[in-house]
């Protein structure tokens, strides 16, 4: 298995209430800490008329070097991203941390469940360097090739006979 490069960075959260007959709540993800704070998971932090502020828990970053592109693409976007992907939980308060990544094309498989809160904050500094030192260091840059069509063989062509879906009947 390839072995990654880690960080830990820890993870704010906001619930608010809402006046919805289904979810009561709307959690947003709020910011990312560079490290691990020294404060239990679901610790309050603020409150006020109708939300919470949570330190939600910690997660750790992991760089592999076969998604080296995938960590530079985020760089080079207009936004690059730490993405935090919440999940409900049936234990208070309602969700829980599931994974934090740079990566993407990660976020593709978490998108399609559904059931998963995606929130894509600003990169932090500290974080950006780590990727961006990273990349230097495992990037190597793909040629590109411009595929060739094959030519259509007009003999197989005059040959094809119809399988029955060719002549359904209505």
């Amino acid at each position: 298995m390839e072995t990654a490069e880690r960080m830990t960075v820890g993870i704010v959260a906001e619930r608010h209430r809402i006046d919805h007959p289904w979810p009561a709540e709307r959690w947003t993800v709020v910011t990312a800490l560079a490290g691990e704070p020294e404060v239990a998971p679901w610790t309050v932090l603020a409150e006020g008329e109708g939300w919470t502020r949570y330190y939600v828990d910690s997660a750790e970053v992991s760089l592999f070097r076969s998604e080296a592109e995938n960590y530079k693409h985020n760089l080079d976007s207009h936004e690059p991203a730490l993405y935090v992907i919440l999940r409900r939980s049936p234990e208070p308060p309602g969700v829980a941390l599931l994974a934090v990544t740079v990566d993407p094309g990660e976020i593709d498989t978490h998108s399609d469940s559904g059931d998963d809160l995606i929130e894509a904050l600003p990169l932090p500094p500290t974080v950006a360097a780590w990727m961006q030192a990273f990349v230097e260091r495992h990037y190597v840059p793909r040629p590109f090739h411009k595929r060739r069509r094959d030519r259509a063989d007009p003999e197989a062509l005059a040959t094809h006979r119809p399988s029955q879906r060719d002549t359904h009947h209505d």
